[in-house]
């Protein structure tokens, strides 16, 4: 599945990351804690968190995570807009929780990490 489509299942509000629209995503994974972020070996994944600070793009830098969904209607600041551009991250606002946009994308095919 492309973030494209990701945005699109989820009627989420994409503010970054145009160029990385085409790009493949296959697993998921929601956490608020960036330590259990660092912990993950897979590719092509979406991280969904309601932490919405400059240290949730780095921790998804570090981890070769290309797409973020902020869930429970959170918004991105301008520092994190800036960052996710330059670390080619798209970043995603979505209204519902964190449970809601799982069975979403589960639904839609996202696998687990684990």
């Amino acid at each position: 599945m492309t973030i494209q489509q990701v945005v699109d299942i989820l009627h989420g509000n994409l503010v970054s990351g145009k160029n990385q629209l085409s790009s493949e995503v296959v697993y998921g994974f929601s956490s608020d804690l960036m330590s259990d972020v660092l912990t993950l070996e897979k590719e092509k994944i979406i991280l969904l968190t309601g932490l919405a600070n400059v240290q949730t793009i780095r921790t998804s830098e570090m981890s070769n995570i290309n797409c973020i969904i902020l869930v429970r209607n959170k918004k991105a600041t301008p520092e994190m807009i800036k960052l996710a551009e330059d670390t080619g991250i798209a970043l995603v606002e979505f209204p519902g929780s964190m449970f809601h946009a799982v069975s979403i994308l589960s639904v839609a095919g996202i696998k687990p990490v684990y």
